[in-house]
């Protein structure tokens, strides 16, 4: 992976340090990877670890932390994880509790950090292919869903995949699949084309998170594995204390989005 001397990222994460900046981090940063956020005592670790493993798609590890550690170089120069990122979630036993935009004074010496691929990577390459994309034209967040795929169990952690759409014609569906299926890291090719009860699905116009958004005449509901998968485990799975980042508030990170692609 290589690291530029001071990158965009790097000045996006300086923003959210700074308080500048507590929104949502979509087309900030373009080029640089964007991830899901989970931190969780120790205790619960090695299973979630485990989880990510046996759950690739919905949960593609970039890194994960060793305990108590809050910089971490290895995703990018300087990164602070407490302040980095716009807005966090703190959890207690599956209840959520605050929306904080730094959380160094909750921050524990026993606390795992798991960043997780985010969508975000691959949308930037359907893009670059000339692939439009639905929920950005219409300036919305991405509608998802729980489906009927379960994910495999690992200790505490289970519960149904999350998936996100977005509507394509069936040209570009084929495309996508090309495309995406080149970043494995990023969630990888969709897991359905179609059908949206196929997969549990009952209202696809009544998202579980995000917004819904408008499918033309002729265009079929292409869905990806989503990164929301493990927040939904870890709300089921209730930890006394965990952190999650806000949906839409990602770690921006000083990965290059290029260098995940096979």
């Amino acid at each position: 992976m290589h690291h530029a001397p001071r990158s965009i990222a790097h000045d996006v994460r300086l923003l959210a340090r700074s308080g500048a900046l507590s929104g949502p981090t979509a087309n900030l940063a373009p080029g640089f990877v964007q991830a899901n956020l989970a931190i969780l005592p120790r205790q619960f670790a090695y299973d979630f670890l485990l989880f990510c493993q046996r759950n690739p798609r919905p949960c593609p590890l970039l890194g994960v932390s060793d305990a108590g550690a809050a910089i971490l170089d290895a995703l990018g120069k300087d990164l602070d994880i407490r302040r980095d990122v716009p807005r966090y979630r703190v959890w207690h036993d599956g209840e959520l509790v605050d929306e904080p935009t730094d959380i160094s004074d909750i921050w524990r010496d026993d606390l795992v950090t798991f960043a997780i691929g985010c969508s975000f990577s691959f949308e930037e390459a359907l893009l670059s292919v000339g692939i439009p994309i639905r929920h950005i034209e219409e300036n919305r967040n991405v509608p998802m869903y729980r489906s009927s795929i379960e994910t495999v169990a690992a200790g505490v952690f289970s519960g149904p995949q999350v998936v996100s759409m977005r509507p394509m014609t069936p040209q570009d569906a084929i495309r996508a699949v090309q495309v995406t299926s080149r970043f494995p890291s990023v969630h990888g090719a969709p897991v359905h084309v179609g059908d949206p009860e196929a997969i549990g699905i009952q209202n696809i116009d009544a998202p579980d998170y995000g917004d819904a958004v408008t499918i033309r005449d002729g265009e079929v509901p292409v869905f990806w594995a989503c990164g929301v998968t493990p927040q939904a485990a870890i709300v089921r799975a209730r930890p006394h204390f965990c952190i999650t980042h806000a949906p839409g508030h990602m770690l921006v990170t000083d990965l290059v989005n290029a260098d995940l692609s096979l």
